[in-house]
């Protein structure tokens, strides 16, 4: 599947006033006028029109703003790229019949061998997700997705590859709600799960992709790979959730970007608290030296913004650093 890309809009001109710029709500640069900080809104042409519908709507954020939020709503499937496949039927079979895995902040490919070698891999015995033909024992049924995905999952289960597939989440719709414009804050606020704190009011998704799936807190691997099962992720690095529908936990490169004109990382997605999320490295294969915790930094034609993490560390962003909504 090749990468869909969306040509950002020019802009022509920037009126300075009082050394300052004037804030809107769409997606052109703004200012902050303590400082003289570049900001750049959310740009909602920026996503995929098929599965994504955004509207205005008033929110409250973190800080205490009363501002404007765009509302985002998907039906939780991607328009861009086909979903899976997640594992492959037979030991013997290639890369293109399995996704992928993450660990150690490496990416493997689930292809037959892997599954046949996963008690060297983990150096376990226990492991042995196939049977005497190389048949690779894999959920069947929505039922079983569901129990097989259950933290306390049963032992009926064990050594099983937990597929879950679309035809499972058609009537899952998920919303989202971001500030139009971001507002950066003195402090860092870390998210629950993963690298940081743990505060109780911050939200879990880390952020949207611009085809409107989210961009997930990372993935239980210890509880998955604890009850010898494997879930794994398609080559974009999402899998679904009955409840959730399809999510990602890592960042591939397959989902619809927008290019920069400065060789800068693409934009992929925004994060919860409105900031740009970019792609990990820019034209030349660099990742950026001066991120700070949350994987940000400033320019001064994005203004603050994040990149993700490398695919294989499980995680995108470790916190926010702009106010989100409660």
């Amino acid at each position: 599947m090749k990468n869909i890309l969306i040509s950002p809009f020019i802009v022509a001109a920037l009126l300075l006033i009082n050394n300052s710029c004037n804030s809107n709500a769409s997606g052109k640069t703004t200012g902050n006028v303590d400082g003289n900080m570049v900001t750049v809104s959310v740009e909602p042409s920026y996503f995929t029109n098929e599965n994504v519908t955004i509207t205005t709507v008033p929110c409250t954020l973190s800080d205490g703003t009363e501002t404007d939020c765009y509302q985002i709503v998907t039906n939780s499937t991607p328009s861009d790229h086909e979903m899976g496949p997640w594992c492959p039927d037979n030991i013997t079979d290639g890369a293109e019949a399995g996704g992928i895995w993450l660990e150690g902040g490496e990416v493997y490919d689930v292809d037959g061998e892997f599954i046949e070698n996963l008690a060297t891999f983990y150096n376990d015995d226990t492991w042995l997700m196939y049977d005497e033909n190389g048949d690779v024992h894999i959920t069947e049924t929505e039922e079983d997705c569901i129990n097989a995905a259950n933290p306390n999952v049963g032992t009926e289960y064990e050594n099983f590859c937990v597929e879950c597939i679309p035809a499972y989440i058609t009537n899952v719709s998920q919303t989202w709600t971001i500030p139009i414009t971001p507002i950066i804050q003195d402090s860092k606020a870390y998210f629950a799960r993963g690298p940081g704190g743990n505060f109780s009011s911050m939200p879990s998704t880390r952020g949207i992709a611009l085809n409107g799936v989210e961009y997930s807190a990372p993935a239980p691997v210890n509880n998955i790979l604890s009850a010898y099962t494997l879930a794994p992720f398609d080559d974009a690095g999402g899998h679904i959730n009955v409840h959730q529908g399809y999510h990602y936990h890592a960042a591939t490169g397959l989902s619809t970007h927008v290019e920069q004109d400065d060789d800068h990382a693409p934009l992929i997605g925004y994060a919860m608290d409105g900031f740009g999320i970019y792609e990990m490295t820019d034209a030349n294969g660099d990742e950026p030296t001066d991120l700070d915790d949350c994987r940000g930094h400033y320019d001064d034609v994005r203004g603050y913004h994040y990149h993700v993490d490398a695919a294989g560390n499980n995680n995108f962003i470790n916190c926010l650093q702009g106010a989100y909504v409660l």
